[in-house]
């Protein structure tokens, strides 16, 4: 058996998610699929992360083990040719080593939160951005933010249906910043951890959304964390600005 390490670049929208679904779509269903079409063998896909409904990937990292004698480019390209059309890319695959998992090797993951800060509707990025009509305040939401980088019980910010064994998570990384992008002004959110609670990022945005509409104050934030309780929560932002953008590994 060969491990592969895949690289996945995906729209969420037409997924239940990545995990395997019972009542629908799933990204994992298709890379399956792909990699049984052209292997002929059963194949089980083991990613490093899990994204929600609608949430999408830059580069997801997964890895597949196949018998059959097949060249990285051979089955990347074949797989590619499966997955049309679903919304699905193979955008780069590797020979790893049995002990390489792309889930439990992973010491890092990054993600982008994109808002699109204009009042006209979405149209080339719908379901690719969170519209956001009312003015923000980039810079009160990044010192708010900052609150929340560190060692803390996320209890908050954690989804009532996370399995997590605790609620305790260092996050490296949260910034905020203004960007110009061609379809209006956007908020850029950029979080890094070794691993996220479930809805962790969204429910991190929602509230620094709130800050900067004015109706959080930083200190709200601060307090939002330490309550450890889902009820001290703003909301949750949509999944549709979410993207999943590294899986990080020891060299």
């Amino acid at each position: 058996m060969t491990r592969y390490a895949l690289t996945l670049e995906y729209d969420g929208s037409a997924f239940f998610g990545l995990q395997r679904q019972a009542d629908g779509p799933s990204v994992q269903q298709a890379v399956e699929e792909a990699a049984h079409a052209i292997t002929g063998e059963d194949i089980r896909m083991h990613a490093a992360g899990r994204t929600d409904t609608g949430v999408h990937a830059v580069a997801m990292r997964a890895h597949i083990e196949v018998a059959k004698d097949i060249a990285p480019f051979r089955l990347m390209e074949g797989m590619n040719a499966k997955l049309r059309p679903d919304p699905v890319a193979v955008t780069a695959i590797e020979e790893v080593d049995k002990d390489w998992h792309a889930r439990f090797s992973c010491t890092g993951r990054r993600y982008l939160y994109r808002i699109v800060n204009r009042r006209a509707p979405l149209t080339l990025m719908k379901d690719r951005a969170w519209q956001v009509p009312q003015d923000l305040d980039p810079k009160a939401m990044h010192r708010a933010a900052q609150h929340l980088v560190g060692l803390h019980d996320f209890t908050t910010f954690r989804s009532a249906h996370c399995q997590a064994a605790s609620p305790v998570k260092t996050l490296d990384r949260l910034d905020v910043e203004s960007v110009e992008g061609p379809w209006g002004p956007e908020i850029a959110i950029h979080a890094a951890a070794r691993s996220f609670l479930h809805h962790q990022v969204r429910s991190m945005v929602g509230c620094l959304a709130l800050v900067g509409m004015g109706r959080w104050s930083e200190q709200d934030m601060a307090d939002a964390l330490e309550a450890k309780s889902r009820a001290a929560l703003g909301f949750n932002a949509p999944p549709q600005g979410l993207y999943f953008m590294e899986a990080i590994y020891p060299d």
